[in-house]
């Protein structure tokens, strides 16, 4: 009995060992999956957020680390939105092509951990950024509370499921200005540069909407609601508007009396980037049949990127060599 009793012993300890070892094997494969939704080549959007840092000229390594720690924060945030609304739309994402391979949608990663996950993010984005800079997270709480509202609900309401996308981008680069502004720096942004962003935004909202109705086709309502009362010509029409008010706004920013007073006399000239930029996403719509992902188009097609690349460095160089007298 003495043996029979060490020999169980034995075996126990043996197998300890190798439960550990499973243990934290699916412990690391759960961060893996947590960590592909938290989407990081979605992250560019909140690029949006250094605006204040460029345009305010704010040229300084302690305002780019405080902008740079700033959008860190915002980006995962954003990430717990996104782990949020994958656990809300996970049946629906399993009719759809792509996001059927989703962690959560897919079944790699069980809801109970991602809800954990995205709790635990929006505490301690929120929670440091109160302390560190209470203006910024307002503006992050208010883009919180939007999205939730997005979606739970909103992103199944017809125009304003894309409004509400562009509110976001809105809110990052207003993010920027709050978290320069507790910083200690001076800065503002101007109306015209927000409502640029807002069309902007709303013209890749409606690119991704045509996407996905063109794409999916009848089984777009399945997918998501508002779908079934979009077409692809009235979303070109809405396109077409949002197009034409980003490029006016822009210009009218670059041309605008503070604009020319706070910024630059010269900055006109960089109009022509975001003109190309524009007219370049409209062709890889009709012609190359993208636009589901903005960061995705972005990322793989070279001469956009090389767009926006020559774009940001115009505007550096106008802002360094050109700045205005007041």
């Amino acid at each position: 009995m003495r043996n029979i009793a060490c020999d169980c012993e034995g075996n126990r300890a043996r197998s300890f060992p190798g439960s550990l070892t499973t243990v934290i094997i699916d412990r690391m494969k759960a961060i893996v999956e947590i960590l592909e939704e938290l989407r990081f080549r979605s992250w560019t959007k909140n690029l949006f957020i250094f605006a204040a840092f460029l345009f305010g000229r704010i040229w300084s390594w302690h305002a780019f680390a405080v902008t740079a720690l700033a959008t860190v924060g915002f980006s995962l945030l954003a990430g717990s939105v996104y782990l949020i609304n994958d656990i809300v739309d996970r049946e629906r994402d399993r009719l759809h092509p792509e996001k059927r391979n989703r962690p959560i949608a897919s079944g790699r990663l069980n809801v109970a951990a991602a809800g954990f996950s995205a709790a635990l993010l929006v505490v301690l984005v929120l929670g440091i950024s109160a302390f560190l800079s209470p203006t910024f997270a307002i503006v992050a709480g208010t883009y919180f509370l939007m999205q939730m509202a997005y979606s739970f609900r909103l992103k199944h309401v017809v125009i304003l499921d894309s409004l509400i996308i562009a509110m976001g981008f809105v809110l990052r680069a207003l993010a920027g200005v709050a978290v320069a502004t507790d910083a200690g720096y001076s800065v503002t942004i101007s109306p015209w540069l927000l409502v640029c962003t807002f069309f902007l935004a709303v013209f890749l909202a409606f690119s991704k909407r045509r996407f996905e109705v063109v794409s999916l086709k009848e089984d777009a309502p399945g997918h998501r609601q508002a779908l079934e009362e979009y077409s692809p010509h009235l979303l070109d029409e809405m396109i077409g508007i949002a197009t034409a008010a980003s490029l006016m706004a822009y210009s009218i920013y670059t041309v605008s009396e503070r604009t020319m007073n706070q910024v630059s006399d010269m900055l006109w000239i960089t109009i022509p980037f975001v003109a190309y930029g524009i007219f370049r996403y409209l062709y890889l719509i009709h012609r190359r049949g993208l636009g589901g992902s903005p960061e995705r188009v972005l990322l793989s097609d070279l001469p956009l990127l090389l767009n926006v690349i020559l774009w940001l460095l115009s505007v550096a160089l106008v802002l360094r060599f050109f700045p205005a007298a007041g």
